[in-house]
C-alpha cells in the first residue's frame, strides 16, 4: 500500500514540475510580464553596485536655462562647452542631444553651426542621432550616418538564419555638416518594454547593410580605443559582444552579454542622479574643477523641466535618458554585467524537473506534510539563489517557473493526498463492511447453533430489509435517515434483531407448543438481551458513538414496538419507535408469517400481506405498510431455499 501511495505522490509531484517545464522551454508570451516583474523584484532585493568614478554628466538643468537663455542653444554655446570639457581633460564627450536643423540663432561671419562643426573636427566628441523603425520616405540620406561600427559576426554553424539585429527603417540624423566633422555617433534609441519600464537597451543596430553603436559603446569604444570588436551569436536567445582595446598599449578584450537581438540588460547603480553631475551653466563659466572632469566620459545631455526625456526603470520611475546613457557605459567599463547564461533554458528546465522529482521523492516517502514542508524550503532557496546568483555574480537565472513548478507541485500533492485519502477511507469502508459481515456471520452461526430456524429466518430478513428500505428512502419522512449507506447498513445488520434469543433457554426457546404466560414474558426479554449483548461488545472495544452498533441497538431492541404503543419492551408509540425498528417489525413478521412453526402453519404471501395491511396504523406505521404492500411482488421473489444465503444489495 505504501508503495502503492509514494508513486501516486510522485506522479503528482511531477506532472506539474512537467508542465512547468514545458512553459520554461516554450516561454508563452503572456508571461512576459510576469517574467519582468519577477526581474524587478530581485534587482530591488540584490541591491546595487557603486558606479566606476569614471562617468560624468553634465547637465543643462533649470539653473543653467535661467543664466544662458531657453533650450536649444544656440551653437556657439555647445560649442564653448565642448571646447571647455576638452580643456579639463574628458577622454570623450557624448552629446545626449541631436541637432537635425539648422541653429535659429544669430547667423553672423562664421554659422553657428560651422562653429560647433568645427569644434567636432577637432576629435574627441560623439554625436547622438536616433533611429525609426517605421517604414518612412525610403530612408535617410547616406551622408546622414557617418560611423558605423566595425564588427565581425560569427553566426552558429554558419547559420545565416539567426538574425542578431533590430533592423531600423529610417534615422533621425544630425545636420549633415556636423555629422561628417564628428568623428564618432551613436544612436540614442533605448525603448522600454512593453510594461513602460526600461532593462534593456540595444548596442548595436542594422540599417541598410551597416551596423551602427549606441551612444554609451561609441564613447567607450574610444575611450578604450578599441575599434574592432567581433559578435559572437550563441543562439536565438543570447550572443556575445567582444571588444579588443589597445588603452597605455595593452591589448585587452572585454566580453559583453547580449540578447539575441544585441542588446544589454541594464545593470542600473541606482536610482536617478546616482552618477555625478555638473549643471552646463558651470561649465561655461570655469567653475569646474579639473579633477572632476579629467580622464571621464562626460554625456552632455538636457534634464530641465521640459526638455528632459524620462523613463522609468526597477529601481526609479523617474530616470533620464541621459543617464541610461551613463548606466551602459558604466557597465562597460566596469565589465560588470548582467547577463543570461548561454544555456539558461536548458539550466532551468532541468532545475523544475529536478525540484518536482525531489518534492516527489519526499511526498513519497514522508507524507504530504513531509512535502509541504521542502516545498516551502526549496521555494524559499530558489528565489535566495536567484537574487544572490544576481547580486554576486550578476547572473540573472528567473526563478519563475521553479515557483510555477513548486506552485503546480503544491497543487499535485494536494490532489495525490486527497486520492491517497479517499482511497483509505474506501478501503477503511471495505475492511468495516467486511468486519460488520463477518460480526453478523458470527453472531447468527451462534443463533443457529441454538436454533436452525431462527438463523435461516434472520437471513431471510437481509433482503426483505434492503427492498423495503430502498422503496421507503425517498419520502421525506425517511430521506435524511436512509441514505444510500444506511440502507446498505440497515440490510447488513437486519439478522441480528433476534440476537437476544441466545439468552433465552432451550425449554421455551425450543418448545413445540404454545408458551404460557411466564415463557411468554421470558421470550419478550430477548431484546433486552439482545442490547445488552451489543452495549457489552461496545464496552469491551471502546468504541463510542459508532453508527453500526446504534443502529444494531435500535434493530435488536425496537423490532418488537407497535405503532399504537401496545409493544415492548418500552411500549413506544408512533415516530418515537426507530425507523430501523419500524422496517424490520414488518419484514421480521413477514418472514413468520410464510414460515411453519409448531403453533402455526404457514401463509401464502397474499394473506400474509393481508396481514399485515390490516395492522396498518395499530401494529405497524402506515407508511411502512404501504411502502411493504408497493413491494409486495419484489418480498414474493425473494428464494426462501432452506440452504440459501442472501446477500444485503
Amino acid at each position: 500500500m505504501k508503495t502503492r501511495h509514494g508513486r501516486v505522490f510522485l506522479l503528482g509531484a511531477m506532472l506539474p514540475a512537467l508542465f512547468a517545464a514545458l512553459l520554461c522551454v516554450w516561454q508563452p508570451s503572456r508571461f512576459t510580464r510576469l517574467e519582468h516583474s519577477v526581474y524587478d523584484v530581485l534587482a530591488r532585493t540584490a541591491g546595487t553596485r557603486p558606479h566606476s568614478g569614471r562617468i560624468l554628466i553634465v547637465d543643462v538643468d533649470d539653473r543653467s536655462l535661467a543664466a544662458i537663455g531657453q533650450w536649444p542653444w544656440s551653437r556657439r554655446t555647445i560649442a564653448d562647452v565642448l571646447t571647455k570639457l576638452r580643456a579639463l581633460g574628458a577622454a570623450v564627450v557624448a552629446l545626449d542631444v541631436m541637432f537635425p536643423e539648422a541653429d535659429r540663432h544669430d547667423q553672423g561671419f562664421e554659422s553657428p553651426d560651422a562653429a560647433l562643426a568645427g569644434v567636432l573636427r577637432e576629435g574627441g566628441v560623439i554625436l547622438g542621432y536616433g533611429f525609426t523603425f517605421d517604414r518612412g520616405d525610403g530612408g535617410a540620406s547616406p551622408a546622414c550616418l557617418q560611423h558605423p561600427f566595425s564588427v565581425a559576426v560569427l553566426r552558429p554553424g554558419a547559420d545565416h538564419a539567426v538574425e542578431p539585429f533590430f533592423q531600423a527603417a529610417d534615422a533621425v540624423c544630425n545636420l549633415p555638416i556636423l555629422a561628417e566633422a564628428a568623428q564618432g555617433a551613436g544612436f540614442l534609441n533605448a525603448a522600454p518594454d512593453t510594461d513602460g519600464i526600461l532593462r534593456r537597451v540595444p548596442l548595436l543596430l542594422e540599417y541598410q547593410g551597416d551596423i551602427y553603436p549606441s551612444l554609451a559603446l561609441s564613447a567607450v569604444s574610444r575611450a578604450l580605443k578599441a575599434p574592432r570588436a567581433m559578435l559572437r551569436v550563441a543562439n536565438v536567445n543570447t550572443a556575445e559582444l567582444s571588444l579588443s582595446s589597445d588603452l597605455t598599449g595593452k591589448r585587452s578584450i572585454r566580453t559583453i552579454p547580449l540578447d539575441g537581438k544585441s542588446n544589454l540588460l541594464v545593470r542600473y547603480r541606482g536610482g536617478k542622479r546616482t552618477f555625478p553631475y555638473v549643471s552646463a551653466v558651470d561649465v561655461l563659466d570655469g567653475s569646474v574643477a579639473q579633477d572632476a572632469v579629467k580622464n571621464k566620459i562626460v554625456f552632455v545631455g538636457a534634464t530641465a523641466l521640459g526638455t528632459r526625456e524620462v523613463v522609468a526603470t526597477p529601481l526609479d520611475t523617474l530616470f533620464t535618458g541621459v543617464e541610461v546613457q551613463a548606466t551602459v557605459a558604466d557597465d562597460l567599463l566596469q565589465q560588470d554585467f548582467v547577463r543570461r547564461p548561454e544555456h539558461a533554458v536548458v539550466v532551468q528546465t532541468l532545475f523544475v524537473l529536478a525540484l518536482g522529482g525531489i518534492i516527489g521523492a519526499l511526498g513519497s516517502t514522508t507524507g504530504g506534510i513531509g512535502a509541504a514542508v521542502g516545498l516551502l524550503v526549496l521555494l524559499l532557496g530558489c528565489w535566495t539563489t536567484s537574487i544572490v546568483l544576481l547580486s554576486a555574480y550578476g547572473i540573472y537565472l528567473s526563478p519563475l517557473f521553479a515557483t510555477f513548478a513548486l506552485i503546480g507541485v503544491l497543487g499535485g500533492l494536494a490532489v495525490a493526498g486527497l486520492s491517497v485519502e479517499h482511497e483509505d477511507t474506501r478501503q477503511a469502508r471495505r475492511e468495516r463492511s467486511d468486519s460488520q459481515r463477518l460480526m453478523v456471520e458470527t453472531l447468527l452461526s451462534l443463533v443457529e447453533m441454538r436454533d436452525t430456524e431462527t438463523g435461516r429466518h434472520s437471513r431471510r430478513t437481509q433482503e426483505y430489509t434492503r427492498i423495503l428500505a430502498e422503496e421507503l428512502s425517498p419520502l421525506s419522512a425517511f430521506r435524511e435517515y436512509l441514505t444510500p449507506e444506511r440502507t446498505v447498513l440497515l440490510s447488513t445488520l437486519a439478522p441480528l434483531h433476534d440476537i437476544g434469543k441466545v439468552g433465552i433457554s432451550d425449554r421455551v426457546l425450543l418448545k413445540p407448543g404454545p408458551l404460557t404466560s411466564e415463557e411468554l414474558a421470558e421470550m419478550r426479554q430477548h431484546p433486552v438481551y439482545g442490547r445488552n449483548v451489543i452495549i457489552n461488545a461496545e464496552r469491551a472495544a471502546g468504541v463510542r458513538d459508532d453508527t453500526t452498533m446504534a443502529v444494531a441497538k435500535d434493530i435488536v431492541y425496537s423490532h418488537h414496538e407497535r405503532w399504537d404503543g401496545s409493544g415492548y419492551p418500552e411500549g413506544l408509540s408512533g415516530r418515537a419507535i426507530p425507523i430501523a425498528g419500524r422496517i424490520i417489525a414488518i419484514v421480521d413478521l413477514y418472514d413468520a408469517l410464510l414460515s411453519s412453526r409448531p403453533y402455526h402453519q404457514a401463509r401464502t404471501h397474499a394473506a400474509a400481506i393481508a396481514f399485515i395491511a390490516a395492522r396498518r396504523g395499530t401494529h405497524f406505521d402506515p407508511e411502512v405498510v404501504d411502502a411493504c404492500l408497493r413491494v409486495a411482488d419484489k418480498l414474493e421473489g425473494v428464494p426462501r431455499g432452506e440452504h440459501e444465503t442472501l446477500a444485503a444489495g
